[in-house]
């Protein structure tokens, strides 16, 4: 077990016995050295690109632009998946992303109004609680970007168990100005969520 003594880490030496087992040495003949200690970290998050083409081989241009920007805001992103635009693949991806344990799963693609724009629908499915200030805080701030895309996405923002999925629309402008405006409010969220489960 490490023990921090000001500012430095203690790290007990551990001697392997003859039978094979080991045995901890004292206190006085432990190994002090310094650890290095990393920015903290926002959370683990995942990526689901609904896009017809990236799912069937197509070069996906969104999922490696969404994943720089999460980890840009301090995320540790576990994965960007694509699936075709159908109520139940983009499901299926939410909901392995939410029983991953992820803290927040952003989905892009699908929000508008065209009949295969599901992303909404099969989102409403997997939500336990529905965070509308989110999702009016994305329409706003795209629509005061300029990006018409995203006032006008229907994208869906809440949680599900202890995930916070969040539904931006798929442009790169969108994508950009969404992935602004919801990196503290996902902080707030997560946050919140991970002081309710201690």
């Amino acid at each position: 077990m490490m023990r921090h003594q000001s500012g430095l880490t203690v790290v007990p030496e551990i001697r392997v016995t003859a039978d094979g087992g080991w045995e901890l040495l004292s206190d006085k003949d432990a190994t002090v050295s310094t650890m290095e200690i990393d920015a903290p970290v926002a959370g683990r998050a995942l990526v689901v690109v609904v896009d017809d083409r990236t799912a069937h081989g197509g070069v996906d241009s969104l999922g490696p632009l969404v994943t720089e920007l999460l980890t840009e805001a301090g995320f540790l992103v576990d994965a960007s998946v694509s699936v075709a635009a159908d109520e139940v693949e983009i499901r299926n991806a939410l909901n392995t992303a939410v029983i991953g344990g992820v803290d927040l799963v952003i989905s892009v693609g699908g929000t508008g109004m065209s009949p295969r724009d599901v992303t909404p629908e099969s989102t409403a499915e997997v939500l336990d609680r529905v965070l509308p200030g989110i999702s009016e805080a994305l329409r706003a701030s795209g629509l005061a970007s300029g990006s018409l895309d995203a006032g006008l996405s229907r994208g869906l923002a809440g949680i599900s168990g202890s995930t916070l999925v969040v539904n931006l629309p798929g442009t790169r402008a969108a994508i950009r100005d969404g992935m602004a405006t919801l990196a503290p409010l996902a902080s707030k969220v997560i946050d919140e969520l991970s002081g309710l489960a201690e």
